[in-house]
């Protein structure tokens, strides 16, 4: 080989043109204006970058705001009854459903009054028969202090005047124990929005005994349908039916706050507290008597 064809070649492999090379291929960042060498045999190291303040708050708020949907849906169930396994049994049975958490339980009246005021539920399931304080003497101190929480009597009581009585002190459902879980979880989901249920198996001799109570004449001096306006009395014929307030709006294409403020106003009007009275007096005064109840 030619002597300069040697020398060019012993040039192009020197220590200093390999550092050259190297350091024009693998610089890597290790602080500020920093940079270091590494063989070139090993790996090029993998970094990862952390996350900016920015960035994390955004992936925060994010969960945050996806969290809401969610807790914001949630029937929260307050459990009253004697019977400690009836109160876990229905825990257990109600927590199988994404929207529905029991939140409290009470083994008897007083206790039951006790966490209702603390938590404030959306439902509470109310055994009629309860130590020291019975669940209908508790439904109406519930009704009358608490009138946002709905009222489901849970029972084995199928007397009508046990219902009835139930009805008149603000329970907004009444369910025989004897009921499927779909009927209790249906039960929930309806009078949290707004509506009422009765069992089935009792709902006929309640019409009854409503009837019969609307043939009554009212005391002198009680409130008559004259004392409402027109759109009033077409409200209170949708409660007597048994419409929540989301059914009723969407009836009449109002909001449900209309409906709400509207119904705020025939409470005051007829000096009663809740969508239950509301419905019996229309059945007194006869607005379901073309519809054959």
């Amino acid at each position: 080989m030619p002597q300069q064809h040697k020398k060019q070649r012993a040039h192009d492999y020197s220590p200093n043109r390999r550092a050259s090379s190297a350091t024009s291929t693998l610089r890597i960042a290790s602080g500020a204006g920093a940079t270091g060498l590494l063989p070139s045999t090993a790996p090029a190291p993998v970094t990862t970058a952390e996350p900016t303040k920015a960035a994390s708050s955004s992936r925060a708020a994010e969960q945050s705001v996806s969290s809401r949907p969610a807790e914001r849906g949630v029937i929260r169930v307050v459990v009253a009854d004697d019977h400690t396994l009836m109160r876990e049994g229905l825990r257990h049975l109600l927590e199988l459903e994404p929207d529905l958490k029991v939140v409290g339980e009470a083994a008897d009246g007083p206790e039951a009054l006790r966490v209702v005021r603390q938590l404030s539920p959306d439902v509470v399931l109310l055994d009629i028969s309860m130590p020291q304080l019975d669940g209908l003497a508790l439904t109406r101190q519930l009704a009358e202090e608490l009138p946002q929480v709905a009222i489901i009597i849970l029972t084995m009581h199928r007397q009508h005047p046990q219902v009835l009585r139930a009805i008149k002190n603000g329970a907004r459902g009444y369910l025989l124990k004897s009921a499927s879980s779909q009927e209790l979880i249906r039960a929930i989901r309806t009078v949290h929005a707004g509506g009422a249920l009765i069992e089935p198996e009792l709902t006929g001799s309640v019409l009854a005994e409503l009837r019969r109570l609307s043939q009554q004449p009212g005391a002198s001096g009680s409130p008559t349908l004259n004392d409402l306006t027109e759109k009033e009395i077409e409200i209170i014929r949708y409660v007597a039916r048994g419409m929540s307030n989301r059914e009723i709006a969407a009836q009449l294409s109002y909001s449900e706050k209309t409906v709400k403020n509207y119904l705020s106003v025939i409470f005051q009007k007829l000096g009663i507290r809740d969508r239950t009275q509301a419905a019996i007096f229309g059945l007194r005064q006869g607005l379901l008597a073309d519809e054959g109840l």
